[in-house]
């Protein structure tokens, strides 16, 4: 494992807790909630359940604690060369895409077989941070921490990202059939203990008013950049990511600059990387069984460590309400060249999650 001692000695990404946990004494918290008042005051709001108030901010519909460390992450957040950007609408597949990416990037650091491997040892939201859980807690300067190059995660649309992003990083963004994410995001807010019915859920959804929606312009913000300029944003299917994980390790290793060699290769680098990154070996792991993650809202690891599987929502909807989501999201997505046709088509198959090596 990489000797931790200052950052600026440091060549990354390394894990996030491991650089932080040394700034702890001295951080100063900035308080976006009463920085931003005035601006929060304005928005329109809406109850999504007892537990959960979203806010309407850019267009978007977002957790109302969540709002003000958006507009700190849009003003303050200052990219650098070589900076990752790993974004997702939430429960798309963000745990995995975390854990894949670090992997592959970091593997000359931190090789797969090393039994002290980060991954091996901390949550992959240890490993990466989100940032606008790191603005929203008032402190986004821990970010400052991390060496060059800085793996970093988002939820944010596209249309909302801060200026100095533009031009400057590489993105990596992951999408999944929205009726499955809309049945995982159902299930993780019960895991928190959020009192929030499938069918309020649904109807919300409906309406674009799920948390970081409309989920269509989520989607569709990241596909037209990745159309636009395919050399700094690579756009992943999760259901392709399952259907063949070793291909998207390599994938991302020629994405992010750092491609298998034919040395890689013949010592099975891609199919390790998998491999521990599948979700039968995070799940067992003690890191992913206990601890908890969030500011706010509390979750603990093992919620991130659920399925992932294709078709769980025949399960949690009746055949009218899938035939309503999905025409509403097909007109939505009329003319972009993207659809979800195929994907759901998997969903007739009898899911297998054994045979799944992913998580969200």
């Amino acid at each position: 494992m990489a000797a931790l001692g200052t950052s600026s000695c440091l060549v990354g990404p390394v894990p996030f807790k491991d650089v932080t946990k040394d700034h702890e004494d001295g951080q100063t918290v900035v308080s976006p909630t009463a920085e931003h008042a005035d601006i929060l005051s304005t928005l329109p709001s809406i109850a999504a359940g007892p537990d959960l108030q979203l806010r309407q901010y850019q267009g978007v519909w977002l957790s109302a604690y969540m709002v003000a460390g958006m507009i700190s992450v849009q003003r303050r957040f200052m990219s650098r060369p070589g900076d990752v950007i790993l974004a997702s609408p939430p429960k798309c597949g963000t745990t995995w895409l975390k854990a894949l990416a670090f992997a592959t990037m970091a593997r000359t650091t931190y090789p797969p077989s090393d039994a002290d491997h980060p991954l091996r040892r901390l949550n992959p939201h240890e490993r990466v941070p989100f940032m606008e859980n790191q603005f929203s807690a008032g402190q986004g300067a821990k970010l400052e921490a991390l060496p060059s190059p800085r793996l970093l995660h988002t939820h944010m649309h596209y249309s909302m990202l801060p200026p100095s992003l533009a031009g400057c990083c590489k993105m990596v963004y992951v999408c999944r059939e929205p009726k499955d994410m809309l049945v995982s995001m159902w299930h993780f807010f019960k895991s928190a203990g959020l009192n929030l019915p499938f069918p309020d859920l649904f109807e919300l959804a409906c309406h674009g008013q799920n948390p970081y929606g409309p989920i269509w312009d989520h989607v569709l913000g990241y596909w037209a950049a990745s159309t636009a300029r395919p050399e700094r944003v690579m756009f992943l299917r999760y259901e392709e990511m399952l259907a063949d994980p070793v291909s998207t390790v390599r994938q991302l290793g020629r994405f992010l600059g750092v491609p298998f060699t034919a040395a890689d290769e013949a010592a099975g680098s891609p199919v390790d990387i998998a491999e521990m990154c599948s979700i039968d070996a995070l799940r067992s792991l003690d890191a992913n069984k206990t601890g908890i993650n969030g500011s706010f809202i509390k979750f603990g690891h093992q919620a991130f460590f659920r399925k992932g599987v294709v078709g769980d929502w025949v399960n949690h909807m009746t055949p009218e309400m899938a035939r309503r989501f999905d025409a509403i999201v097909d007109d939505k997505l009329r003319g972009s060249g993207l659809a979800f046709t195929l994907v759901r088509a998997l969903a007739c198959q009898e899911p297998d999650a054994s045979s799944l090596p992913a998580c969200v």
